[in-house]
């Protein structure tokens, strides 16, 4: 006998996880008490799985998926024989999926009437990723607890002292065993005033003053840098969209929230 009770768990949550305010057509696939299941609800759900697995094929899976309807809708009618929407707990997360679910049609519909262009996403790769001194370092670096230790690890590094030896003897960072060595890395995994000490560097040199951040204290040294290829506009092109609508989402609600009356508490 098949068992289809993982199918079935999956698909009622992907469903509900994608829930769409387009309008339910006519034709009807199953009826279960007298509640229809349209040929809508089925379509959207193979649009949902699709969107999941691209490589899906509804190919002797239909029964399959209608009976999962089918079993939804018998939960459904359940839940709400039992009242379940009454428990306060349950209540409160309705509601806060139905303000969400507001929200979501709210941004898509005020989004959908000035839609980004694709002249405007162009512009963003050409300026800020094609156009961009995208660079990535090798460096190395002993991490010290406090700043006079850090000077004086630099004062021994003035007097020549190597630099590989004084990381292994000294630094209190997880790569003191490979002389502090951070192989090669972009400024954005580090943290800022690290990324900003090390692009200010030049090739061969330490760090003269010590460097700051939540680790603790560094003392760097710049082995090497070069310039990384820029990702193609293809790769980034949903991702530039992506922040283009964030900005536009940020702009509205700073809009609204001009015209409000706020007291907070």
């Amino acid at each position: 006998m098949r068992n289809t009770n993982k199918f079935t768990c999956y698909l009622l949550f992907l469903f509900l996880g994608s829930f769409s305010l387009t309008a339910v057509a006519d034709g009807t696939v199953a009826t279960v008490n007298g509640k229809k299941i349209t040929q809508k609800q089925y379509d959207k759900v193979i649009e949902t799985i699709k969107a999941k697995n691209p490589e899906f094929k509804v190919d002797g899976k239909k029964q399959v998926i209608i009976n999962d309807l089918i079993s939804q809708e018998l939960l459904y009618q359940e839940a709400k024989k039992t009242k379940i929407d009454k428990d306060a707990k349950i209540a409160f997360v309705l509601e806060q999926q139905r303000v969400q679910l507001m929200i979501q049609a709210l941004i898509q519909k005020t989004l959908g009437k000035d839609p980004i262009k694709e002249t405007e996403i162009k512009k963003v790769y050409k300026e800020k990723v094609a156009g961009a001194n995208n660079q990535e370092f090798k460096a190395r670096h002993i991490l010290l607890k406090t700043e006079d230790e850090a000077k004086t690890v630099i004062a021994k590094l003035d007097t020549g002292t190597d630099f590989v030896e004084l990381a292994k003897e000294k630094s209190t960072g997880p790569s003191a065993k490979s002389g502090g060595d951070l192989g090669w890395f972009a400024p954005g995994r580090m943290v800022p005033p690290f990324a900003r000490a090390v692009a200010e560097m030049k090739k061969g040199n330490h760090s003269k003053t010590p460097v700051k951040t939540q680790f603790g204290w560094h003392v760097i040294k710049l082995e090497d840098s070069r310039k990384m290829e820029s990702p193609k506009y293809d790769d980034v092109k949903k991702q530039i969209a992506d922040s283009l609508n964030n900005q536009r989402v940020q702009e509205y609600v700073k809009k609204l929230r001009s015209k409000a009356k706020i007291k907070i508490n």
